[in-house]
């Protein structure tokens, strides 16, 4: 039986974010907005919220016997219909993905894998059928999985396809961002650790990838957290240090041809970490990280400071947006300021 809560929203305005009740103190690493009225979140202690009526309201979705899982990405496709990625060690019982097609009044296990090592990162849908996931690496090469028939069964990628990643280079799975896909064949992969800073990238759903380098800055608890992308060849990639989110140094990177190449896009830095990012229309972009929110109407080349909010993922669908954090925080965008100027 699907057990629901109401949580009703409280309509404060902070800066440019109206904070809403989620009545939880789960960690929230992801957020999946649909329209103006529909937006899942997922997080910690198996948490899943979700809203239909513009945040005004928020669901509690109780996916069983999963109060250990981190659901650290979630894909939605409709009001009815979504997959939810736990991270974790899978000889942990930590790798799973879950899909529900109702709403959330039940869920069905998709996918699950016990390997050690084995900790998903992303997750991503080119349409309603095929999708594509992807771990940190086994034997020096990430573990990929796709999907053709809408995440109800998974298949992995041949690892002889994927560059080896090199010694320290893993991803973050901070925003649900490390992976994002574009049109109907293209994807990215962010890298991040010692030696990372790179982007992996398919154009043909995931089956071969090559590889390309950034110029922002790799370590041990640094690197690339979150990748965009407007079109095929336009894209953006942004991160920080999670141990030190108030580090300062270029840390978004841009590519004009597809995630080839890629340079430093910043004449002035969104200092600090920056988790994930969003497109609001074809040259404004909204990044959030632990270090604050702000904004570049200049596809990356400069950035305006929103306010000091530390929220971790954000998603936008034409003006309606909604970002993520800790201890329960889901806010929703007011775009008063991007109005003025980001037209």
């Amino acid at each position: 039986m699907k057990y629901i809560l109401l949580f009703f929203v409280c309509q404060v305005t902070f800066a440019q974010w109206i904070v809403q009740n989620s009545n939880t103190q789960a960690s929230f690493r992801t957020v999946s907005a649909i329209d103006k009225n529909t937006c899942w979140v997922s997080g910690s202690g198996g948490t899943v919220l979700r809203t239909l009526d513009g945040g005004t309201s928020w669901q509690k979705l109780t996916v069983p016997n999963t109060d250990q899982l981190d659901f650290r990405d979630i894909h939605a496709f409709d009001s009815q219909t979504a997959i939810i990625m736990s991270a974790g060690d899978g000889s942990e019982g930590k790798a799973k993905l879950y899909k529900t097609i109702d709403g959330g009044a039940s869920w069905k296990l998709v996918y699950s894998i016990d390997q050690k090592g084995v900790f998903f990162d992303s997750i991503d849908f080119w349409d309603r059928q095929h999708g594509i996931a992807f771990s940190d690496p086994i034997d020096g090469k990430f573990y990929i999985i796709v999907t053709s028939d809408g995440g109800d069964t998974w298949k992995r990628v041949n690892s002889e396809n994927i560059p080896a990643v090199k010694d320290g280079e893993a991803a973050f799975a901070a925003s649900g961002t490390a992976l994002v896909v574009q049109g109907n064949t293209n994807a990215w992969i962010g890298t991040g650790g010692e030696n990372g800073g790179r982007v992996f990238y398919s154009t043909d759903q995931g089956q071969t990838w090559q590889v390309s380098e950034t110029t922002i800055k790799a370590g041990k608890t640094s690197g690339i957290f979150g990748v965009r992308f407007l079109d095929a060849k336009t894209g953006i990639a942004i991160g920080g240090n999670y141990e030190d989110v108030k580090e300062a140094f270029l840390n978004v990177n841009v590519t004009k041809d597809g995630g080839k190449t890629w340079t430093a896009a910043s004449q002035t830095i969104p200092a600090g970490l920056k988790e994930g990012v969003a497109i609001y229309n074809k040259n404004t972009l909204i990044a959030v990280g632990p270090s604050g929110t702000c904004y570049s109407t200049n596809w990356g080349k400069t950035w305006t400071k929103i306010d000091e909010s530390a929220l971790h993922a954000v998603s936008f669908v034409g003006k309606s947006g909604w970002a993520v954090g800790g201890k329960g925080q889901i806010v929703k965008f007011n775009d008063a300021i991007l109005n003025q100027g980001a037209k």
